[in-house]
């Protein structure tokens, strides 16, 4: 097959893939697939399928493709190789009976780069705004106190911070740049699974940082993102406006704002995916922030082992029976046995019940884990 690719500002040469479980859409380089284009890979966010690598029309990837830009900005991977493996090997460790496949090695063997879209746009405005500012001013009084280890009454000077409020009315002309919006339907959900990324670490994009990952495109327009926008942009503002009035304190800002200009660009920040596979074979993806190495996947016990666990404990237990029946058989002979047969009969009766303990342990592990699977399964877009 034929992939479709172009030669882009990205400065490689990319290639257009999608995944027909999730949706996602990815750039990744072509240089990544084998010359026929017809590399197997795995969606490196659902794990689930292949990706389907879309052969190119005439005119070109950029033409057919929206929001193919290179980005403007983009937050490095930032984790050292011992801080990714600890992450790795504590989202993998004190599960109960885990799945063999849930192990560091695997994990980490299967570990992908991902880029998150983040809308960018600088705005450049007109207003007209009126707010109260306040100005803090010091007052000082006196206190009278008595105390009979000072020898009376005496005067003690307080001072107090209050604060001037007075009316403002200007006119505002600013750019503001680099306001942020989600670019993903899933911005939200992201956030909630591995928290915040420092934006101040931000770098101008460089092809190298791109190179070997996957970008996620975006599935939101500038137009649906545009509303997600005004909150930060009145809230840029403001302070503008209250720094121009050199005032401590501002309330009630209102305004009539005119967008004169909007720049889109696109700020990218670093995931790592990967994931393991559970009883029925089926991915679990994990993910992980990779800046703050927070991390989050579905934490599953393996039934399959415990199952395995139990059939052990209750053969156990069968030998034990048929030793201690044989026992208490030859006590009929040799009474002193029919005691120690007895015995061996009720411990053997003990370590069979024991055989429901891995089985309980797993069913209530998983019952309490459902968060983090649901979780996932939100984040791909799937409820």
């Amino acid at each position: 097959m034929t992939v479709m690719s172009t030669p882009t500002g990205w400065g490689f040469t990319t290639a257009h893939a999608s995944c027909s479980a999730c949706g996602w859409s990815y750039l990744l380089p072509s240089d990544a697939l084998p010359g026929d284009g017809s590399r197997a890979l795995r969606c490196p966010h659902c794990f689930a399928v292949e990706l389907s690598f879309v052969p190119e029309p005439q005119g070109g990837l950029a033409e057919k493709l929206a929001y193919t830009s290179p980005p403007e900005l983009v937050l490095p991977f930032s984790l050292s190789p011992e801080r990714l493996s600890q992450a790795i090997a504590t989202f993998a460790k004190g599960i109960p009976f885990a799945p063999p496949d849930l192990n560091p090695q695997a994990l980490a063997g299967r570990m992908k780069r991902v880029y998150l879209p983040q809308w960018l746009v600088d705005a450049s405005l007109r207003a007209t705004w009126r707010a109260e500012v306040g100005f803090n001013y010091e007052v000082v009084s006196h206190q009278d106190r008595y105390s009979d280890s000072a020898g009376g009454w005496r005067s003690q000077e307080v001072k107090e911070t209050r604060i001037r409020w007075e009316p403002r009315l200007g006119q505002l002309q600013r750019v503001f740049p680099n306001l942020t919006a989600p670019a993903l339907e899933t911005h939200a959900r992201l956030r909630g699974l591995v928290g915040d990324f420092d934006t101040s670490t931000a770098q101008p994009y460089q092809s190298q940082m791109a190179n070997a990952s996957f970008v996620r495109l975006p599935d939101r327009s500038p137009q649906d993102a545009w509303p997600d926008v005004l909150p930060g942009l009145q809230a840029a503002a403001a302070q503008q406006c209250q720094q121009a009035c050199a005032a401590d304190h501002q309330r009630d800002f209102r305004w009539q704002p005119e967008i004169t200009g909007r720049n889109w660009t696109l700020l990218l920040r670093p995931l790592y995916t990967t994931y393991y596979l559970d009883d029925q074979n089926q991915p679990q993806a994990v993910i992980i922030n990779g800046q703050t190495a927070q991390t989050s996947g579905s934490r599953r016990s393996s039934m399959k082992r415990a199952q395995r666990t139990a059939l052990i404990i209750l053969s156990i237990a069968v030998v034990l029976f048929a030793i201690s029946a044989i026992l208490a058989l030859a006590g009929i002979a040799v009474p002193p046995l029919l005691l120690l047969g007895g015995v061996g009969v009720l411990m053997a009766v003990l370590v069979a019940l024991g055989a429901v303990i891995p089985l309980a342990l797993v069913w209530q592990y998983n019952r309490s884990q459902p968060g983090a699977s649901q979780s996932l399964k939100q984040f791909a877009g799937s409820d």
